[in-house]
């Protein structure tokens, strides 16, 4: 338990970390500064990265349809930055908690519409705490909440029903199997700021703003630490 709190190891190379600093965020300073986002231009709705496109994607050109109204995304979910997700998501390697919060904390400071946003994460499947021990996603919430030099609001508005687990299926089928599973528990905030982890179809993240516009949200942004 105290290396995961208090790791001795970075979480990607396996170096020692040395000073508080590199402990702090579970990394050593060479790995934490190069995870950096990787796209320069990313698609004014969903995110994602351009490559030729000057401001939406090809997708959201072509009408794609969103319920939230941006979403920002930052790293891959390749190589090492895969790695980094994967030793806090399973490897529960916690201190990296407190890098992604700053990242969070970077896209906010930089975004003016974001300021005044009430952060709310999207809900965990039932009984993955049982299963899992965690979720990952609360974790990096009460951490963002702990930092009390940044100003931030959460609401745990969001909560979901049993549905069967995301990974083997479609965007259409994940859409489907979410439906009606996500639910509001009172009333929304007036504009907030969903957090999830990664984004693969955008099926969980469309269903969350979907549920949040419908309940009264009136505006609903996006932030995945990954996108694969």
């Amino acid at each position: 338990m105290k290396n995961i709190l208090f790791p001795d190891e970075c979480a990607l190379c396996g170096g020692n970390l040395i000073g508080a600093c590199e402990t702090l965020y579970g990394l050593c300073i060479k790995c934490k500064e190069g995870i950096v986002s990787s796209h320069e231009q990313e698609c004014v709705m969903c995110g994602k990265p351009l490559v030729s496109e000057k401001e939406s994607c090809l997708s959201c050109r072509n009408g794609a349809e969103h319920s939230y109204d941006r979403l920002w995304t930052l790293f891959p979910y390749t190589g090492k930055f895969r790695k980094t997700l994967t030793s806090y998501k399973f490897g529960k390697k916690t201190a990296l908690a407190e890098f992604f919060a700053e990242k969070i904390f970077e896209t906010i400071s930089v975004n003016p519409i974001l300021h005044d946003a009430i952060i709310v994460p999207v809900p965990p499947r039932p009984g993955k705490i049982k299963d899992n021990g965690w979720d990952q996603i609360d974790y990096l919430v009460k951490r963002i909440l702990k930092n009390r030099q940044k100003r931030v609001h959460v609401s745990y508005c969001l909560k979901r029903r049993k549905s069967k687990v995301q990974k083997s299926l479609n965007r259409t089928e994940r859409l489907e199997n979410l439906k009606g599973r996500i639910y509001l528990n009172g009333s929304p905030p007036q504009k907030v700021l969903i957090i999830d982890d990664v984004i693969t179809t955008g099926s969980t993240i469309e269903v969350c703003a979907s549920a949040l516009k419908e309940a009264g949200a009136c505006k609903v942004y996006g932030l995945c630490l990954f996108y694969d």
